[in-house]
């Protein structure tokens, strides 16, 4: 296994994006929107083609770390989802939390946030398990 390979890379960062798009869409866009103090005009006036734009490349950044971790170490499946879903929980969680508390964000919207790394790692962890 290639430390850095293309395609899984490109999986599971689709693979995160997709769980992102049906997140902040169809199952919490509403809730999200009210908890993040957003109108309908601001999420409408944003510039989408950058939110998206970055929002795939910083996941595809993550989508190379894990990947190159998963590859160095020679991981089993069951380590590769516990790594997977291990970096949310103990990593970009707290992180996101820490910021939450200085910027007297509320819980909600913590809440919905925080399972979107879990539930987006998990997918990404899920689509590298066929590559490997």
């Amino acid at each position: 296994m290639s430390d850095f390979a293309l395609w899984p890379v490109l999986a599971g960062t689709a693979a995160f994006f997709a769980v992102g798009a049906l997140w902040y869409g169809v199952l919490f866009g509403k809730a999200w929107q009210r908890a993040a103090g957003l109108s309908d005009e601001d999420v409408q006036g944003g510039n989408m083609a950058l939110i998206f734009g970055l929002t795939f490349a910083f996941e595809m950044l993550i989508a190379m770390v894990l990947w190159h971790l998963i590859a160095r170490t020679g991981a089993a499946p069951h380590v590769i989802m516990m790594m997977s879903v291990g970096f949310a929980i103990g990593v970009m969680i707290p992180a996101m939390g820490i910021n939450y508390l200085y910027q007297r964000k509320s819980a909600k919207l913590f809440a919905i946030d925080a399972g979107h790394f879990v539930f987006g790692m998990a997918a990404m962890g899920g689509v590298f398990l066929l590559f490997v």
